[in-house]
This record gives structure tokens, C-alpha cells and sequence, in this order.
């Protein structure tokens, strides 16, 4: 896979632009998928949004300034993309939090999430689905994408010291809901 730079210096090149932004797509999308399917649960939308965040990308792509690494910066449109649908959702439906959760747990439950795993995956993640949506996001970046503090900082514009806090007490709220639950 070709490293980032060079994919940024092919991208520049009319010539060379399709091909670069291929690899690009090849070298991201997986991780970028299952980022967004961690926060919307649905295929579909999870599809639709990783789409829509590629498409950003491609349009903003001769703007990046390179200030963070390209990682980063994807991964900030597509936790912008998850933000903003999810609270589209719930202004569409005139939902609170609680039942957008209540909605996406639902998904997560009834076969058609296809979410692999036994039942202790499924009570994680139902655990996780009850956390605010700042901690959650928190917490799929650091436990399931294992990025490091200063990364997630970058892609969400939080300090650090807030993002550990963040993620403390989502651990908390995970490790009570599932000593607390059958």
C-alpha cells in the first residue's frame, strides 16, 4: 500500500488524481466503514455515510494542508458525517436521545445488523449504544480502533484530558451495565 504522501503527490497530478484517490479509497474504507457502523449500527446508512464521506474526500482533498496526517482528517469528516446524521435522525423524528438509542439497539437485536459475535459482543454492544454520543464515539476510537488520545483529539477537537475523561466514565457505564444486567 503506498504511504500517504505519495498518494497526496499522485493525487495532485491531473493525470494521476483517479488513480491515487483509488488507492486511497482501497487503503481507508475498511477502517472508515466500520468506524461509522459502530455509530449508526445500520448497513445501509453505515454504507450510505462512508459514501458520503469519500465524496468529501475527493472535493476537499486539494485543500488539505497537511497539518495532520490523512488518517486524521478523514476520520474527522467521517465522525462529522455519523455526528450530523445522527442528529438529523433525531430532529426528523422529533426523537430524543434515549429513543434514537432505543431505535439502533433495535438494529443491533433484530438480525438485521449482522453484527457477528456471541451474546457477551451483543450485551457489549448494547452497553455501549446507552452512552451519550461523545462518549461512545471516545470509546469505539480507543478501544476498537485503538487510535492514541493525541489522534482522537485531532479528529474530534477535544483536549486530551477531556477525551480520558470521556473514555473513563464510558468504561464505567459499560463495566456497571454489564455487571448489572443478565
Amino acid at each position: 500500500m503506498l504511504d500517504d504522501a505519495i498518494i497526496l503527490e499522485q493525487f495532485a497530478q491531473p493525470d494521476t488524481r483517479q488513480q491515487a484517490f483509488n488507492v486511497l479509497i482501497q487503503k481507508y474504507q475498511r477502517r472508515v466503514y466500520w468506524h461509522i457502523r459502530k455509530m449508526v449500527i445500520d448497513h445501509d446508512d453505515a454504507d450510505d455515510l462512508t459514501q458520503e464521506t469519500f465524496i468529501k474526500v475527493w472535493r476537499y482533498l486539494p485543500d488539505f494542508k497537511e497539518q495532520s496526517k490523512l488518517f486524521t482528517w478523514i476520520y474527522r469528516i467521517a465522525t462529522n458525517e455519523c455526528l450530523t446524521f445522527l442528529k438529523k435522525k433525531r430532529q426528523r423524528f422529533f426523537l430524543p436521545i434515549v429513543d434514537v438509542e432505543g431505535e439502533l439497539t433495535a438494529k443491533l437485536t433484530d438480525g438485521g445488523a449482522q453484527l457477528s459475535g456471541d451474546a457477551i459482543e451483543l450485551k457489549l454492544q448494547k452497553a455501549i449504544l446507552r452512552l451519550p454520543e461523545k462518549q461512545r464515539l471516545v470509546f469505539n476510537m480507543k478501544y476498537y480502533d485503538e487510535l492514541k488520545y493525541e489522534e482522537i483529539s485531532e479528529i474530534v477537537g477535544t483536549s486530551v484530558g477531556a477525551l480520558k475523561a470521556s473514555y473513563h466514565l464510558a468504561v464505567k457505564k459499560i463495566e456497571e451495565y454489564m455487571s448489572k444486567t443478565d
